[in-house]
């Protein structure tokens, strides 16, 4: 597949496929979300930070997920937890849905699937798209990842949303049928992604790994995924410097 072939230092097989983790390594969430709900704000007159709200919305992201992990709730897409997400944190910030039109917050929940990408994440893509198979492996619907992808200009080649395989991460199933859909050994599937705890779980699970650095992703004061936790296949500052890691074969921080 690709001209320079990379050969996973964990799995013992060539890379051909490199797959993302999504909100916060390919886009920025954060500002993404805090912009739609200053906007939401500032047209209904609430006193609201909208960042700190962004951080509260998205603070229910895995929790809203245990359910469906844990197998006590059949599996739903994450626009409805998204929109479930939303009414929590509205009520965590003194707003009561139940007076704002359902409709309006329906779009402002569509705001997850218009979120804009990191400056180096369409470049470092298009660069890799020409030797491997790139597509999101994300907890995001398809429909919300192919919005997103149109929006920003993201050249997925393949986009296999989690209503599909109807699996979460961290369940190794999410990363193992992802790799099946593709006909690829699951050592073939390069996991890309500023989340350690992703990439344990996508390790475990037998794909290769990479992790990309995303220092502001929670803002300014971010403590965690500074720095690799794990002995991962490569350790990239960007997207463009992991395209470039693996053209040439190489690992590590330069």
């Amino acid at each position: 597949m690709a001209r320079v072939q990379f050969r996973s230092p964990s799995t013992g097989r060539n890379v051909r496929a490199v797959l993302f983790d999504t909100f916060g390594t390919v886009v920025d969430w954060r500002s993404g979300i805090a912009a739609a709900v200053a906007d939401y704000a500032a047209r209904h007159q609430l006193e609201v930070d909208a960042v700190a709200f962004a951080d509260r919305w998205r603070a229910r992201y895995q929790p809203s997920m245990d359910a469906i992990l844990s197998g006590t709730r059949e599996f739903v897409t994450l626009d409805i937890l998204h929109r479930e997400n939303l009414d929590f944190a509205l009520r965590e910030s003194g707003i009561d849905p139940s007076d704002h039109d359902a409709g309006e917050l329906d779009e402002l929940a569509r705001a997850w699937h218009v979120l804009t990408p990191w400056p180096d994440s369409v470049l470092g893509l298009t660069a890799l798209k020409a030797e491997y198979i790139i597509g999101p492996l994300s907890n995001g619907n398809t429909s919300l990842l192919l919005d997103m992808a149109k929006n920003a200009g993201i050249p997925w080649d393949v986009i296999i949303g989690s209503d599909i395989n109807r699996k979460y991460k961290p369940d190794p199933e999410a990363y193992l049928q992802t790799a099946q859909f593709l006909g690829l050994h699951p050592g073939e599937v390069m996991l890309a992604a500023a989340h350690n705890d992703d990439l344990e779980a996508a390790h475990a699970a037998g794909l290769a790994t990479a992790f990309i650095l995303r220092p502001v992703e929670h803002g300014p004061h971010q403590t965690d995924d500074l720095a690799p936790t794990g002995s991962w296949d490569i350790s990239a500052t960007d997207i463009t410097h992991l395209a470039a890691q693996l053209g040439e074969g190489s690992t590590g921080f330069r």
